[in-house]
């Protein structure tokens, strides 16, 4: 998900988004390490995702509103 599109949501719906996501990666990696991933991005896209979310939430805790392009 952009963080555009992640600017739009509501701070539940983030951690909504948030605990979806952690939850899919988990799964991911014990596949991963049974072998059966094929599409190994898709653990990177979901890594960057919850990294995404991880520092909106925290710019909204301190207060920061900032929209850089």
């Amino acid at each position: 998900m952009k963080t555009k599109q992640l600017r739009e949501k509501k701070i539940e719906d983030m951690s909504k988004i948030l605990e979806e996501t952690t939850a899919r990666l988990q799964e991911l990696r014990f596949k991963d390490a049974s072998g059966q991933v094929k599409n190994v991005r898709e653990m990177k896209e979901l890594k960057k995702t919850v990294a995404r979310i991880k520092t909106l939430q925290r710019q909204q805790e301190l207060g920061k509103n900032v929209d850089k392009k």
